[in-house]
């Protein structure tokens, strides 16, 4: 037995059977939801003989069929292989283990795991359990920006070291989506006061240019060393994209491959046989995969610190899937999408700015009382001259688009004008005294009423008439109170709209009065309620009452003077 290197192949074979891929983070393409088979996942952290020990978890992401299941074959070759063996095989042996084949769709989809944990001792003695991950591609045609955010940070959160596959070359733009999809995990994680993740390795595949910058980590350092370097004659979104990758990794790598050969890019019987593979990429897979995978350079599994078990590991997973699943994170978006939600809402920012400013020179600050159909008025020339800015604004994302944001300026403007208008109001003198002053009419209104009900003998109707105007008193000293002290709010709201409703059923008494008793039409009769209606009838019976009443006092004092 290879006391550097125990695979622990019983245990494990007698839990998932024969050793192979098994997925534990799926992709939903319906509705991009993600779902972790728990059971598969404990099936492998949670054997006996590793669930205890501290885990090593080497993962492989980056762009689809570019290859990373096909390396990831190699590391289990290696790790399957005794010392002082030649570890790649014979020229015509075929590789086994991740699926993978060439083409031009992808074949992984979410996140796998090798179902045999490999357990590796270290010079001090301590053993540690060894994963190899496998993700789903990004930017295939069917994932979209929150899929591949979402896989590539789950791998990068849960592994020791995160090996970014990347083609040709590193660009702009795929430091730019590491930035978004670090973040994206960074979000997700509770407080760190250290760096959140470990080791980054950049694997630049089909390397080009090996008379500038030598294959493999030589080469990369060299050459990565350019790439993330930070100057002050740069531009301040490429020092920020620079300056979160550091700010992001306990360590950075780069190793630069070659091309693997014109038969394992082009052929679709190509299975692996060494014998078809460049001589050139199996010399630097040597170089590559010992690196990785060899016994000091093993680095656990830590977060803020401290180290993790495979036991812990299962808790992390259940922990981030969890919230990749809820709401609480913001939604990822395409750089297209984040531009044009960005210019649509500088569009919205400008055309509310300016309906706040015109409307603030026509009743804001310490300007006087407007009319109220006259400040409507203004209103609608100032929010037709908002929204025509708006549309007359260039943006991006398409009509669809930019009317959800035409949608939200109209919201915000309804807001504004109800703002303006109760600012307005509160400058109407009567306004801010009409609860008292109605109070107050209603009250001598009644003590009349009160007298005059008593004189004619209706002791009955007048003691009612008392009862209202103590009431009516009451509320107004009430409401001084309230207005003088600031508390109980809802019940000077409660009396504010009480005296409301008075004022608006002597409104429409009067209105009614002059219609129907002087024959004069009056534009904007309020309509009315069944209450309205009810009311209307008692007061011309009343009326009808007192003028039968005067009218008999007449007859009989008519009648004394004849005697």
């Amino acid at each position: 037995t290879n006391p550097a290197l125990l695979a622990n192949r019983a245990s494990t074979v007698s839990i998932m059977g024969d050793p192979g891929p098994v997925q534990i983070v799926t992709v939903n393409k319906e509705d991009h939801s993600f779902d972790l088979d728990t059971k598969a996942l404990s099936r492998i952290l949670l054997a006996p003989e590793v669930r205890d020990k501290d885990v090593v978890v080497v993962s492989v992401a980056g762009a689809f069929r570019k290859g990373k299941s096909f390396l990831l074959d190699f590391m289990l070759r290696y790790m399957y292989r005794k010392p002082g063996q030649d570890w790649l095989g014979q020229e015509n042996e075929p590789l086994t283990g991740f699926s993978w084949r060439g083409g031009s769709e992808p074949e992984t989809t979410g996140i796998q795991l090798w179902s045999e944990v490999f357990i590796v001792r270290k010079k001090d003695g301590s053993e540690v359990a060894v994963l190899l991950m496998d993700t789903q591609g990004a930017f295939d045609s069917q994932s979209t920006v929150k899929d591949c955010a979402t896989i590539f940070a789950l791998s990068t959160m849960t592994s020791s070291i995160q090996i970014y596959n990347l083609s040709q070359n590193i660009q702009e733009d795929d430091l730019q989506q590491l930035q978004l999809f670090t973040e994206y995990g960074r979000l997700a994680m509770d407080e760190i006061f250290l760096k959140p993740f470990q080791s980054l390795m950049f694997l630049v595949r089909d390397w080009s240019f090996p008379y500038e910058y030598k294959y493999g980590f030589k080469g990369g350092s060299d050459f990565l060393d350019k790439r993330l370097q930070v100057k002050q004659t740069q531009h301040e979104e490429l020092q920020t994209v620079r300056e979160h990758i550091h700010s992001c990794f306990t360590s950075i790598s780069c190793f630069l491959l070659p091309h693997p050969g014109l038969k394992v890019a082009t052929s679709p019987a190509f299975s692996g046989q060494l014998c078809d593979v460049a001589p050139e990429f199996k010399e630097q897979l040597r170089e590559l995969i010992p690196n990785l995978l060899k016994t000091d350079e093993l680095a656990v599994k830590e977060i803020n610190g401290n180290k993790v078990t495979c036991r812990g590991l299962l808790e992390y997973f259940k922990a981030y899937i969890k919230i990749y699943q809820g709401e609480d994170l913001p939604q990822p978006k395409s750089m297209l999408e984040a531009t044009a939600e960005a210019n649509n809402l500088a569009a919205v920012a400008s055309a509310k700015d300016q309906y706040y400013k015109n409307m603030e020179k026509v009743c804001g600050g310490d300007l006087p009382y407007v009319a109220p159909d006259s400040l409507e008025e203004k209103h609608r020339f100032i929010l037709q001259e908002a929204l025509h800015l708006f549309s007359s604004t260039k943006k991006m994302g398409g009509r669809d688009f930019c009317y959800r944001y035409q949608e939200q300026l109209e919201a915000e403007l309804k807001e504004l004008w109800e703002s303006f208008s109760k600012h307005n109001e509160s400058k109407n003198v009567f306004s801010a005294f009409r609860t008292p002053a109605v109070l107050f009419v209603l009250v001598c209104l009644l003590y009349v009423l009160s007298g005059i009900l008593s004189f004619i003998g209706l002791e009955t109707i007048s003691f009612a008439s008392d009862c209202v105007v103590g009431l009516a008193m009451i509320a107004m000293l009430t409401w001084a109170f309230i207005r003088y002290s600031g508390q109980y709010r809802e019940v000077g709201t409660a009396i504010d709209q009480a005296a409301g409703v008075i004022l608006e059923q002597v409104k429409i008494f009067i209105y009614i009065y002059f219609f129907y008793i002087f024959k004069i039409k009056i534009k904007n009769v309020p309509k009315l309620s069944k209450f309205n209606f009810f009311c209307i009838i008692i007061f011309f019976q009343a009326t009808d009452v007192l003028n039968k009443t005067r009218s008999q006092s007449q007859v009989d004092a008519q009648q004394k003077k004849t005697r």
